[in-house]
């Protein structure tokens, strides 16, 4: 767990300091960061987007998530958990989106090969440096993250301790289903969350970006239950 504990460390850290330098940014720099950061999402999302080897499980993967987000009605829950947090920020009328923060910085921090393969080798054989090399780039992130989202980005460390934490201690179990395709296949449909992030946050979407949280599951899901469809599918056609 010493890479997980760091990677929180980091993002603490990391958020913090953005908060601080947050407070000396003129609204208007603070408008044109975000356009920046959203563009800078967009690369992200775009760049992981590309690791997927098949559309279908992507199509797949995000149709079911998104159906399943809905219905769940993700979004509206993460944003009512995060009002109660909000009214403790409220300036001038304003009030720091909790929600836009922790959903952003949840998806950069969590989603991505290194989270996965770090945390199972964590688990599997106590190598903790991919975790430790993915701390140091989330600390560089959550301070431009938190200096224009505001305290949302902070309150990430949690699902960071609770998402890489999971996945060390279930690592034994996992692996057999994280090979390299589901990872990709994951990561892709995550990339592709990412970028609906990117437009929101450049203003060109309204997108409830939380509701397709669940493709991130499906992805590779579906990745493993193609062979198995291929086998019965064999069976019946001879």
């Amino acid at each position: 767990m010493l890479g997980v504990i760091v990677n929180v460390i980091t993002v603490i850290i990391g958020s913090c300091v953005g908060l601080l330098l947050k407070k000396g940014i003129p609204e208007r720099v603070s408008k044109a960061t975000m356009i920046g950061l959203g563009a800078c999402t967009l690369y992200i999302g775009i760049s992981g987007s590309l690791s997927g080897e098949n559309v279908l499980i992507l199509i797949a993967a995000i149709v079911l998530g998104v159906i399943v987000g809905t219905l769940l009605n993700i979004d509206g829950a993460i944003n009512k958990l995060a009002e109660k947090v909000e009214g403790r920020f409220k300036k001038d009328g304003k009030t720091v989106s909790i929600a836009e923060g922790l959903v952003t910085a949840t998806l950069l921090f969590c989603v991505g090969s290194m989270t996965v393969t770090g945390s199972i080798q964590a688990g599997l054989t106590g190598d903790n440096s991919v975790l430790i090399t993915k701390a140091m780039l989330d600390l560089v992130s959550s301070m431009m993250l938190a200096s224009s989202l505001g305290v949302g980005v902070l309150l990430a460390a949690v699902t960071v301790f609770i998402i890489q934490g999971g996945l060390v201690l279930l690592a034994g179990l996992v692996a057999p289903f994280m090979s390299a395709g589901a990872i990709n296949e994951m990561t892709c449909a995550g990339s592709l969350i990412i970028v609906m992030i990117g437009t929101n946050l450049m203003g060109i979407t309204k997108i409830k970006v939380a509701d397709f949280l669940p493709a991130i599951l499906f992805a590779p899901i579906i990745y493993n239950l193609i062979p198995i469809f291929e086998k019965v599918y064999a069976f019946f056609v001879r």
